[in-house]
C-alpha cells in the first residue's frame, strides 16, 4: 500500500511539472480621488433632495459657499439647491432703501458673501457659465442703469462687492469677458456714447453712468492697478474729447445740488478738496502702465481736452489741479508745453502754481485780515519782479562773457 501510494504521489508531481507556467497577473493599483470616494460612501448621497435642501436651509450664506466646496457631487447639489426660485425669493434681498447705517453695511456685507458663494459654486467652470449662473441676480430693478433715482440706494454699491468678490484673482483675459459681458447685459457703451456726444449738463444722466460707474465698477478696487484696468476699459472705446468728457463725469466736482459743476472751473477758482477726486484719478491713468496700448501720452491727451471742458479753465484751477497730481506729472505737461512753444500759457501756470503752493501754505493762513493777505501778495509780486528781472541780467552777462569768450579765442570762466 505504501508502495502504491508513492508511486501516485510521483506521477501527479512528474503530471504537474509537465504543465506550462502560467504567471498570475498583479492586481491594478487605481487612484480614486475623495470626490469618487464619496460618491459610494457619502452621507449625503443616500439622502433624498428635500432633506438635503433642509440641511442648506439651516446653514448661513457663508457656511453654504464652504460646505460647497468639499466635493464636486456637493457642489453640484448646492448650485441645484441655489437655483430653487424658493431660496432666491429667501436670499437675494431686494430691499436698499436703508435709513441707517447699520442696516446698509449688513446688506453690502450680505451680498459680499453671495459673490464668495457664486465664486466657489463656479469655480470650475469657465468664465461666461461663471456670470450667467447668478443671471437672476443681475435683474434686480436698483441694480439697472436709470431705474431707481434714490438718492439712498445702496443697489449700485452692493452689485459692486459683489461683482467684486465674483471677479476677484481673475487674470486680464476673464477680466476683459467680464467687461464684455456686463456691458452687453446693461447696454453701457451705448448709454456712455449717448451722454458724452451730448452738451455737458444732462444731470439726470451723466449722474447715473457716474454712480453705475463708481459704484459698480471703480470703487469697490481698493488696489490701483485693478482700478486702473476698469477705468482704461471704460475710457479707451473713445476718441480722446470723449474719454475728457467721461472722465470729468466720473470725477468732476459736484455742486451742493448734486449736479456737475461743469461752469464753476470755468467762473472762478475751487478749493482742494473740490479738485481732489479728478487729480486722484489722473494719478490712476498716469501710474504703473499695465494695460496694452496705453501710454504718457495717452494721459497727457486727455489732460490737454480736459482743461478746456465746457470752455477753457481758470487758470488757477488748472495749477491747482497740476500741484494735486503732484511733482512729476507736474513737470511732464510743463515740458510738453515747452517743447510745443506755448511759454505764454507755461509761464502763467507756474505763476498761478506758485501762488496755489502759498494759497495754501500755513504762512498765507497767519494773516487773519483781507488788507494783511493783499499786502503779502503785493509782496510776493514784487519779488517776483526783482528776482526776474536778475536772471534776465545774469542771462545776458553770461551770453556776453561767452561771445567775448569766442571773439578773443579764450576759454570761458566758470560760473
Amino acid at each position: 500500500m505504501v508502495r502504491k501510494a508513492s508511486r501516485n504521489v510521483g506521477k501527479s508531481t512528474l503530471a504537474h511539472k509537465s504543465q506550462p507556467y502560467k504567471r498570475t497577473p498583479r492586481p491594478t493599483r487605481t487612484i480614486m480621488t475623495r470626490s469618487q470616494c464619496i460618491t459610494s460612501t457619502s452621507f449625503f448621497h443616500g439622502l433624498p433632495p428635500e432633506v438635503f435642501g433642509m440641511i442648506l436651509d439651516n446653514l448661513s450664506v457663508p457656511e453654504i459657499s464652504v460646505f460647497s466646496m468639499v466635493s464636486k457631487e456637493i457642489t453640484k447639489c448646492v448650485v441645484d439647491y441655489i437655483s430653487t426660485l424658493v431660496w432666491k425669493n429667501k436670499m437675494i434681498i431686494q430691499g436698499f432703501h436703508h435709513s441707517t447705517r447699520p442696516e446698509q453695511r449688513s446688506t453690502i456685507e450680505h451680498y459680499r458673501n453671495l459673490g464668495l458663494l457664486f465664486k466657489r459654486c463656479t469655480l470650475l467652470l469657465p468664465t461666461k457659465e461663471r456670470l450667467n449662473c447668478p443671471v437672476d441676480l443681475f435683474q434686480i430693478p436698483c441694480f439697472k442703469l436709470e431705474q431707481c433715482l434714490a438718492a439712498d440706494c445702496i443697489g449700485f454699491s452692493s452689485y459692486g462687492v459683489f461683482l467684486q468678490t465674483l471677479m476677484a484673482g481673475w487674470g486680464e483675459l476673464e477680466c476683459h469677458r467680464g467687461f464684455n459681458f456686463l456691458c452687453e447685459l446693461t447696454n453701457l457703451l451705448q448709454k456712455i456714447e449717448a451722454v458724452t456726444t451730448t452738451k455737458p449738463g444732462v444731470w439726470h444722466q451723466e449722474l447715473q453712468i457716474r454712480r453705475f460707474c463708481r459704484q459698480v465698477l471703480l470703487d469697490p478696487w481698493p488696489k490701483q492697478p485693478q482700478c486702473q484696468f476698469w477705468l482704461i476699459q471704460l475710457l479707451k472705446p473713445w476718441p480722446i474729447v470723449s474719454q475728457a468728457h467721461l472722465l470729468f463725469i466720473l470725477y468732476g466736482p459736484l455742486q451742493p445740488d448734486g449736479t456737475l459743476g461743469w461752469q464753476d472751473l470755468v467762473e472762478r477758482g475751487l478749493p482742494h478738496s473740490a479738485l481732489w477726486d479728478l487729480a486722484r484719478a489722473i494719478l490712476r491713468l498716469f501710474g504703473k502702465l499695465e494695460v496694452k496700448g496705453w501710454t504718457t501720452g495717452s494721459v497727457l491727451a486727455i489732460l490737454e481736452e480736459l482743461i478746456v471742458i465746457p470752455h477753457p479753465w481758470h487758470v488757477e484751477n488748472v495749477a491747482r489741479l497740476l500741484v494735486l497730481c503732484g511733482r512729476n506729472l507736474c513737470f511732464t505737461v510743463l515740458a510738453n508745453k515747452a517743447l510745443n512753444g506755448r511759454h505764454l500759457e507755461i509761464s502763467r501756470l507756474i505763476v498761478y502754481i506758485i501762488l496755489v503752493r502759498v494759497l495754501c501754505s500755513r504762512v498765507y493762513k497767519v494773516f487773519s485780515t483781507g488788507p494783511e493777505r493783499f499786502c503779502f501778495i503785493q509782496q510776493l509780486e514784487n519779488i517776483f519782479s526783482e528776482i526776474t528781472k536778475e536772471i534776465f541780467e545774469f542771462s545776458v552777462a553770461s551770453k556776453l562773457q561767452q561771445f567775448f569768450a569766442l571773439s578773443l579765442n579764450v576759454t570761458p570762466l566758470s560760473s
